[in-house]
C-alpha cells in the first residue's frame, strides 16, 4: 500500500473528495492497512490518493493477472477492492486507526465492463451515516474519464 506523497490531490469532478484532502490520514491508514492487511488484499496493490473523515479515494492498476478470460477485470477483484475501500473508510472514520470492526453486508452491481486494458480505475468510498454501532457506507467503481462502472453499499459493525 501506498499514498500519495505529496498529502493532497486535486479534487475529482464530482466533487468526493477536494483538495482539502488530509495526507497526514492518507499515510497513517496506509501504515495501519499495511501492518494489518491480508496478503491477497495487498497483492492487488491499491494506492490511497485521498483520505478525509468518512471518505478514501483510491485506485488499482489493472494488471493482467485480474482479468479473466472475457477480457475483463474479474468482479472478484472488484468487490475485493470494494470491501477494502470501505476498511479504509472505517480506519477513517478513526483518525487512521483500525479498532476492530466487520462487514456485515455488501450489495454490488457491476453496470459495465472494465476492460483489461483500461490501465488504471478510481474507487471512491464513503460512510453514507457513520453509527456508533454499524456504519453504512457506498463504494463507487470510476473508469478513467468519471464513468461509473460498478457501485455497492455496505454495512459495517464497530466490534
Amino acid at each position: 500500500m501506498t499514498s500519495d506523497d505529496s498529502g493532497a490531490r486535486s479534487g475529482v469532478t464530482d466533487g468526493a473528495i477536494t483538495a482539502t484532502t488530509d495526507g497526514e490520514l492518507v499515510r497513517r491508514i496506509s501504515e495501519r492497512f499495511a501492518e494489518g492487511g491480508s496478503q491477497f488484499v495487498h497483492d492487488l496493490g491499491l494506492t490511497i490518493l485521498a483520505a478525509t473523515p468518512g471518505r478514501v479515494r483510491f485506485e488499482l492498476k489493472v494488471a493482467e493477472r485480474l482479468v479473466h478470460a472475457g477480457g475483463v477485470l474479474s468482479g472478484q477483484a472488484i468487490m475485493a477492492c470494494m470491501d477494502t475501500g470501505m476498511v479504509f473508510v472505517m480506519a477513517s472514520l478513526r483518525d487512521g486507526d483500525m479498532p476492530p470492526f466487520t462487514t456485515v453486508q455488501l450489495h454490488t452491481i457491476f453496470e459495465r465492463a472494465v476492460p483489461g486494458d483500461v490501465g488504471v480505475v478510481a474507487f471512491d468510498a464513503w460512510a453514507t451515516k457513520p453509527g456508533r454501532s454499524l456504519v453504512f457506507g457506498q463504494i463507487d467503481l470510476l473508469l478513467p474519464g468519471g464513468r461509473r462502472a460498478a457501485t455497492a453499499t455496505t454495512t459495517y459493525m464497530w466490534l
